[in-house]
């Protein structure tokens, strides 16, 4: 019987840890190229929430990341500069923990199951047969004339009416969910429009949200964790097809979910356990590399296209100024809109 073929995988981050985890479990071999080093932080919202937590239970991961202090939140509320919600109940139940804490558990895994990493350097070589793009994001410096930059912070002695709440205004929005160890996830994303002049604000600055709005009060005693603070620009949240892609991507290096759905993480999870079995068949000689990488991308696409065509209309109203104020006074009242754009975009 021929030996297994080795499969690299360029990027450690959720897919690309979770993807060497499944493939070790099935006793490919498996090295993994990270840039970085871990542990480390991420600019993420640390929210799990819809189909990757069943692909974490099938992978025997969800048990351990909960050992590794992961919180449920069950409760939501949404915020504009003047209206508000009630914290209302999420129709399910999400899994949040630091990507700091989350990758360091996923590295450890993938080490123990026999998996060989390789940290602190860029992959360099070219993506040929037998190597995996997950890599995140897809840089682009100019969308529609705007640009948009994400920044993340933890912080302490943080009150939330809800474990997610969902600020929105008319530069972008912030994200504050309850994570392990009592602290909570502060992350944002922003727009900046091309020609406009240089930020005067800092990164802790803009996540505090503009005076007097709902925002700034929630975070007025926060305590920032500024080792914790992280960012990163020139994302493009265009929905993107695995089919259009030369390599056989998972995750992000994909297509990005508005953050604002909450299901970026998810879809990650769900990417890399669609990629196990086509790898796991090309490894052992079943099929070919390019029958692998078809079978991939055309799973990939019909998973994601509904949501993705239903994130980018609800990214498209919450930054439209003029609606979010209806929007949010509409999901307060209105069951029916608060189900339907959470589970459309899952």
């Amino acid at each position: 019987m021929a030996a297994a073929k080795p499969i690299t995988i360029v990027g450690g981050g959720l897919a690309g840890l979770t993807l060497g985890i499944g493939l070790r479990q099935r006793a490919v071999p498996v090295v993994i190229c990270e840039a970085g080093n871990y542990p480390r932080h991420r600019v993420c919202g640390e929210f799990i929430s819809g189909r990757g937590q069943a692909t974490l239970a099938r992978l025997g991961l969800l048990e351990l990341i909960k050992h590794a202090g992961a919180v449920t939140a069950q409760s939501a509320a949404f915020f504009s500069q003047t209206k508000s919600t009630a914290s209302r109940p999420l129709p399910s139940p999400a899994i949040c923990l630091s990507r700091y804490n989350l990758d360091a558990v996923l590295a450890k895994k993938f080490r123990e199951l026999g998996g060989e990493m390789v940290e602190g350097g860029r992959f360099t070589k070219d993506f040929s047969e037998g190597i995996i793009r997950a890599t995140g994001r897809r840089a682009e410096a100019d969308v529609n004339e705007a640009r948009w930059f994400g920044l993340k912070i933890h912080a302490r002695n943080v009150s939330l009416a809800a474990d997610l709440e969902m600020h929105v205004s008319p530069r972008g929005y912030v994200g504050l969910c309850k994570i392990n160890d009592g602290e909570v996830n502060v992350c944002g994303l922003f727009r900046k429009q091309s020609g406009q002049a240089g930020e005067a604000k800092n990164g802790c600055d803009l996540l505090r949200g503009q005076p007097g709005s709902p925002l700034q009060e929630r975070l007025g005693g926060a305590e920032f964790d500024e080792d914790s603070f992280c960012a990163i620009a020139g994302i493009s949240l265009r929905p993107q097809q695995a089919a259009s892609r030369a390599e056989i991507c998972v995750g992000d290096a994909i297509t990005m979910i508005p953050p604002v759905t909450g299901n970026g993480m998810s879809m990650a999870l769900e990417s890399a356990e669609i990629a196990m079995a086509p790898l796991t068949a090309w490894s052992g000689d079943k099929v070919s590399w390019n029958e692998a990488a078809q079978k991939i991308a055309s799973d990939c696409d019909a998973t994601f296209a509904r949501r993705l065509a239903w994130a980018k209309w609800l990214q498209r109203l919450m930054l439209t100024p003029a609606l979010q104020n209806p929007l949010v006074a509409l999901a307060a009242r209105s069951d029916w809109f608060w189900r339907l754009a959470f589970e459309r975009t899952r």
